[in-house]
């Protein structure tokens, strides 16, 4: 079938598949526009020949179109150069090099199925720069128009001579959108190294809404961190630069894992409180070697770790005089639990000299107030002398069995009011010794004092069974060379060698924390600077009052006849085998309990811990499970009936009658 001008209509289709595939190949519409505009000049017809051919070049394919209307002229055929890139938006080079990646990747994956018809391996075929196939030049081929660049509904349409497909200006125009399209493809290769970049890939169908809360149900169990501790954690990597070495929620977070803060608990306690075990490690028989670096060892290098990576612990110790009196304080938590530092620390050691007739009720006073986070490792007396040692529940299983002696400093031993009362064991591979002494009273006995000091470390036999970690260093006259660590702490009675007047002078012109001047008059300091007590023993200085005497429930120090001078009576000294192994961070008193002449005075302490051996006896978990539960109780029904009480002083009204 022919057009009016005796142009095969075949032959047109032919024409413009030619034209494309040879733009597309060799960008051959650039030489084609020259050629034609050599060959018919500005104003020559182009005979029809017949069918022309599928690789008949663009220049004689234009001498066989048919005679073209006289005022029409051939324009010459001129691509556009390729545009510059437009600018993007800055990327970092690993975004911009996965984004190559994931792009040529799914390039490759397209052309691997010949049958793959999605719209990676589509714009590939449009963009490719292979000849085309000669069998797209059929008319009644159902994809000739489908795979052409920039087709349209009405491109496969036979059309007049003023159409689209009969104006040589539209032959331009195409073949211009050939080149451009072309460009751009070139342009691509250029701007990512040579690659072809591809069109983006689109989903077939909406993605479902992804919710904002994706935790799992699972993870809901009841093993998760008590809420007062959520952020120990980021205090501990802060204050002492303690990192845990397990698996910890940052790693989880850190790995893209959705969570809340549900998820985010559960998680802390399934895996940074309590670290997997793997079954190569519970094989392990090393451990019955007793070796220090053994992976299976108890008290080893790994274990200690995984408790303190810095391989610090917190110790609070403290001394109070309660003068034998039965009342004990309503509240213990300005004593045991200071707010400076927020946090409590891993060992709680606290002496008392004159104690109350009720030692069973001062244990359990003691438990309630420290909470279910501590349990009593060990307790002892030695007449009126008491020390409790309570220590975190999870750490218990890292002592030694714990030892006692104790020591009778007066001339008559069946009055146990004055003496020293010792309490040592081994956590990991660290030896402690817990001395608590009263020693003799009155102003100007400081030899007797000193007596006292000599009799103690000379008396108090310990250890019995637990083996020293360092024998080399130790001396059988001195108990105290015989352990790691060492804390003695009492009612040692040293006073102020000053008249009552004087030192009032100096308190009321320091009401705050300057006590300077007062420890110049100190019995102690000034015998510990001759070394004739405590010797290879420190004191940490001083920024607290006096903390004797005082009259009972009053601030005001003592106002009876005797008129005592204020005194720094009671005392935490401390010494270890290695150099700086002791730091001291607080040393207070408590001036909020006045039950007693003396005020309870406390120390908090940063204890270096080294790993043991498993050779030692071990106390196995063992403490005072009966002290543990009635101490929770009393909690309970005392919270039970705060909460009581508050509800019953809402819900009551107060009516007035005028």
């Amino acid at each position: 079938m022919s057009t009016p001008n005796g142009f095969p209509q075949h032959s047109r289709a032919c024409v413009s598949q030619s034209m494309e595939g040879g733009a597309v190949q060799d960008l051959q519409a650039k030489k084609a526009g020259k050629a034609a505009k050599k060959e018919t000049g500005d104003n020559v017809a182009l005979p029809a020949e017949g069918p022309v051919s599928v690789g008949t070049p663009v220049s004689e394919t234009l001498k066989l179109l048919p005679e073209l209307k006289a005022n029409m002229k051939i324009k010459s055929i001129t691509p556009r150069p390729p545009r510059k890139p437009r600018l993007e938006r800055a990327a970092s080079l690993d975004e911009k090099s996965w984004r190559r990646w994931r792009r040529f990747r799914t390039s490759q994956e397209s052309l691997t199925d010949p049958n793959d018809t999605s719209s990676s391996n589509g714009s590939l075929q449009e963009a490719s720069p292979s000849p085309p196939n000669r069998s797209r030049a059929s008319p009644c081929h159902p994809c000739c128009q489908q795979n052409s660049l920039h087709s349209s509904p009405d491109a496969s349409e036979a059309s007049p001579m003023g159409k689209s497909r009969g104006s040589t200006s539209d032959l331009g125009k195409r073949a211009s959108d050939i080149s451009s399209a072309f460009g751009g493809l070139l342009r691509g290769k250029a701007f990512t190294g040579g690659k072809p970049r591809l069109s983006q890939i689109m989903p077939a169908r909406p993605l479902p809404p992804m919710e904002l809360n994706v935790a799992s149900h699972t993870l809901r169990t009841a093993n998760r961190i008590d809420s007062d501790c959520l952020d120990y954690r980021h205090y501990s990597q802060h204050k002492f630069g303690r990192v845990s070495s397990s698996l910890s929620d940052t790693r989880l977070h850190g790995n893209g894992m959705g969570y809340d803060s549900c998820s985010t608990d559960s998680m802390k306690s399934t895996f940074s409180l309590l670290t997997p075990i793997r079954a190569k490690d519970v094989r392990s028989r090393s451990y019955l070697e007793g070796s220090l670096m053994a992976s299976g060892a108890l008290l080893g290098a790994e274990e200690l770790s995984r408790y303190f990576p810095d391989r610090n612990i917190g110790i609070f110790v403290a001394t109070w005089n309660m003068q034998g009196q039965k009342e004990l304080p309503v509240n213990l938590d300005d004593f045991l639990l200071p707010t400076d530092p927020d946090y409590a620390q891993d060992m709680y050691v606290i002496g008392v000299q004159e104690g109350c007739p009720d030692r069973r009720e001062w244990e359990i006073r003691l438990q309630e107030t420290l909470g279910p986070h501590y349990v009593l490792l060990f307790s002892a007396a030695h007449g009126v002398l008491y020390m409790s040692v309570f220590i975190r529940r999870d750490l218990i299983w890292f002592c030694s069995e714990v030892e006692y002696a104790t020591v009778t400093t007066r001339i008559v031993s069946q009055i146990k009011t004055k003496g020293a009362l010792g309490i040592c064991f081994t956590f990991f591979g660290t030896s402690f010794l817990f001395i608590t002494s009263h020693f003799t009273s009155g102003d100007s006995k400081v030899n007797e004092r000193k007596l006292d000091y000599n009799k103690t470390i000379q008396a108090l036999t310990l250890p019995k069974n637990v083996p020293d970690t360092n024998p080399y260093r130790s001396s059988s006259s001195d108990v105290t060379t015989r352990f790691d660590e060492v804390f003695w702490f009492g009612d040692f009675n040293f006073r102020l060698n000053k008249d009552r007047e004087t030192v009032d002078s100096i308190l009321n012109q320091n009401p705050a924390t300057d006590v300077s001047k007062l420890l110049v008059y100190d019995q102690l300091t000034s015998e510990m600077s001759r070394g004739s007590i405590f010797k290879g023993f420190q004191e940490a200085d001083i920024h607290f009052r006096p903390s004797y005497k005082f009259d009972i429930g009053k601030d005001s120090y003592d106002t009876t006849s005797k008129q005592r001078t204020p005194s720094y009576t009671d005392r935490v000294v401390f010494r270890s085998r290695y150099k700086d192994d002791i730091q001291a961070v607080k040393y207070s008193s408590c001036p909020g309990i006045k039950t007693s002449d003396h005020r309870p005075v406390f120390a908090l302490f940063r204890v270096k811990v080294r790993p043991g051996r498993d050779n030692i006896p071990l106390a196995a978990g063992q403490f005072d499970r009966e002290l543990y539960l009635m101490g929770i109780k009393r909690r309970i029904t005392r919270e039970l009936q705060k909460r009581r009480e508050q509800k019953d002083q809402k819900s009551s009204s107060i009516c007035s009658i005028s």
